[in-house]
């Protein structure tokens, strides 16, 4: 695991620039660091050595010198594509991962990356043609940004790379705050920096060096989204995670499929030259990872005195100890929480709404004292249904049989009643269609809220944002729409944006085997009857997991990674922060303060519970003052 950064462009400081900008991503693989530095392009790249301790340092080379390559991530395959292409004529120097993508790509061009089981985001600058080609993973683990600027196409793993660049200016990119205000993450191309925009999931650049005038305009690509398209720059999309259900599967054939696929997936993610160790939450995902990979070392993060429904780490120690596995435990106290919120916030780059992240950095903290590679659980719920969300089609069609009218009647008499009432929510989300009600794990703020919080807005509604993504899904079931929203969106722009950064913080490698082409290939063709049976999610996982794993783990239901933020802001501490972050500066210039004063005292009086939108507005707020108002942008890498 690595970081990446580079520059296509006639910088006559380019050396220089790449420098500070390999040093702001040093976290990111601390163990080495190369460059390559030519009249048209400079490669940077920082080292985590995992595989080939000796030889496998960046930037490499093929054989003329022709090529150069800087790659983040692991290819899995690589000793079978290795094999291959020694068939057909290739020398190698080493016995790294990496060198099988230079040589892949002089044999396939773009058709290497159908071949590739992995994580990666890599890129090769061709000296000849005077062109570099990057490409991203199928599902968006391994991240990959750029802009243009000054007539130079810049690139790095980390936006904060990027901002080295002196010529590029940053500004606030509004449009991604108003879409981040109810999706909790940045889900646009273009980043919260304007002009910087990420390589989708699934998509491989080119950029040729511009000979002549530059010119930039803008166009629209890729599931309806807006993104950037300079001259000289080709992007395409060469993956997309469809789900394709099939009924006449045979349910025990499939479930030991999948059996047979998480033992294969297991064992392919455990190549390395160094300690492998799991994160464990007590929960079927990881507890299969745990149990298939059979290794000695476990790490689990809790909060101290929050009960019950705070805390897995029972569960966690108690499969470890039956499996007799050592369990590495961490408690995170309230004050840790709140002294790591700004450096965290410094590692993610842009906002995210997901408190998980704090904990997952701790959780990540913990296992890199002790070992450079994890494995992780993300992707499983996505691919076999494991959200409890996705029940809820199957709860509301008991109301969505009355006439659409009646329902509306039905939702606005409702949203008149007590917040707290039950049956209030159900009735208001039974008369929304599934595009209206649904746009991934996390519905924060809604149009009409928005309205009521930000001072200036595009006026662009998040389902029409996703709009044309569900007319390609219309024959679909409406959980495995939902199913395939998340894949599109949430897994890429939450769940895998912070594993990739709090473990990169770190300087550990988080591989999640979960997200695996020949898993996903067997995970998108379950049919909704061997995802979700009698209120129970993640069916065929569950079941195949039974041969790893005791009965009452592997049923054991989803708890997710809830933090207790919603009681620490009704205390007085908290409260007296919050308040006054929100009567800042920059909450003036974005948002109505009176709005975000009330929902912050109807939160402390106990008449609502408004603390996913109040972490939501307070993570954008503290995000603005690392990267916009001081220079705590280098004191959080310090």
């Amino acid at each position: 695991m690595c970081g990446i950064c580079g520059m296509i462009g006639k910088n006559r400081e380019k050396e220089q620039i790449l420098e500070r900008m390999m040093q702001v991503i040093k976290h990111r693989g601390p163990d080495g660091s190369g460059a390559y530095v030519s009249r048209e392009a400079a490669l940077g790249f920082q080292r985590l050595s995992i595989i080939d301790l000796e030889q496998g340092m960046q930037p490499m080379y093929n054989e003329t010198g022709s090529k150069v390559l800087v790659f983040n991530g692991e290819i899995y395959n690589y000793k079978l594509l290795r094999e291959e292409l020694q068939e057909r004529g290739h020398r190698f120097r080493n016995t790294s991962d990496s060198e099988v993508l230079l040589h892949g790509y002089e044999e396939w061009g773009t058709e290497l990356l159908g071949k590739l089981r992995g994580m990666f985001s890599f890129a090769i600058w061709d000296e000849e043609k005077k062109e570099l080609f990057a490409a991203r993973d199928f599902f968006g683990i391994k991240p990959f940004f750029y802009t243009v600027a000054e007539e130079t196409f810049v690139f790095a793993s980390e936006i904060k790379g990027i901002l080295e660049y002196p010529g590029y200016q940053r500004s606030v990119n509004e449009a991604a705050l108003e879409q981040y205000l109810s999706f909790q993450y940045s889900v646009l191309p273009e980043t919260f920096f304007q002009g910087i925009f990420q390589l989708l999931p699934g998509h491989y650049l080119f950029y040729r060096a511009p000979q002549g005038d530059f010119t930039m305009n803008q166009t629209d690509f890729s599931m309806g989204q807006k993104t950037a398209s300079f001259q000289s720059l080709k992007v395409v999309q060469y993956f997309k995670p469809g789900l394709m259900p099939s009924e006449r599967s045979d349910s025990k054939e499939m479930i030991s499929s999948v059996k047979e696929l998480v033992e294969k997936t297991v064992e392919r993610h455990l190549v390395s030259d160094v300690k492998v160790g799991s994160f464990l939450s007590g929960g079927v995902d990881s507890s299969l990872l745990v149990s298939a990979s059979g290794c000695d070392a476990t790490f689990t993060v809790g909060f101290q005195n929050e009960g019950a429904l705070y805390d897995e780490t029972t569960a966690a120690k108690s499969l470890a100890d039956s499996l007799q596995i050592e369990n590495h435990c961490k408690y995170i106290t309230k004050e840790e929480f709140e002294q790591a919120l700004p450096k965290v916030i410094y590692h993610l780059d842009e906002p995210l709404g997901d408190a998980s992240a704090v904990a997952l950095y701790f959780l990540s903290r913990e296992a890199s004292k002790e070992v450079k590679v994890v494995l992780s659980g993300e992707g499983s719920d996505e691919l076999f249904g494991g959200y409890n969300i996705y029940l809820e089609p199957e709860m509301l069609r008991y109301i969505q049989w009355l006439p659409r009218g009646l329902r509306r009647k039905t939702a606005s008499l409702a949203s008149r009643l007590p917040r707290k009432l039950k049956g209030r929510s159900y009735l208001m989300r039974g008369a929304l269609s599934l595009e209206e009600r649904y746009i991934g794990n996390a519905y924060i703020f809604h149009q009409e809220e928005k309205e009521k919080l930000l001072k200036r807005r595009t006026g662009q509604a998040p389902e029409s944002l996703l709009r044309q993504a569900y007319d390609t899904l219309k024959a679909l079931p409406d959980s495995d729409q939902m199913q395939s929203i998340d894949l599109m969106y949430w897994l890429p722009g939450d769940i895998l944006l912070k594993a990739d950064r709090m473990s990169m913080a770190n300087s550990l490698e988080v591989r999640v085997p979960f997200l695996d082409l020949d898993v996903f290939e067997a995970a998108r063709i379950l049919p909704h009857r061997m995802k979700f049976r009698r209120g129970v999610t993640k069916y065929t996982l569950r079941k195949a997991s039974r041969s790893f794993l005791p009965e009452p783990v592997a049923h054991r239901r989803k708890l997710g990674f809830p933090i207790p933020i919603r009681n620490w802001m009704k205390e007085e501490d908290w409260y007296q922060k919050l308040e006054a972050l929100f009567l800042g500066t920059a909450a003036d210039t974005f948002f109505h303060r009176e709005y975000l004063l009330e929902l912050l005292r109807e939160h402390r009086e106990g008449r609502a519970d408004h603390s996913r939108k109040l972490w939501t507005v307070a993570v954008f707020l503290i995000w603005h003052r690392i990267y916009f108002e001081t220079n705590e942008t280098k004191q959080e890498e310090s």
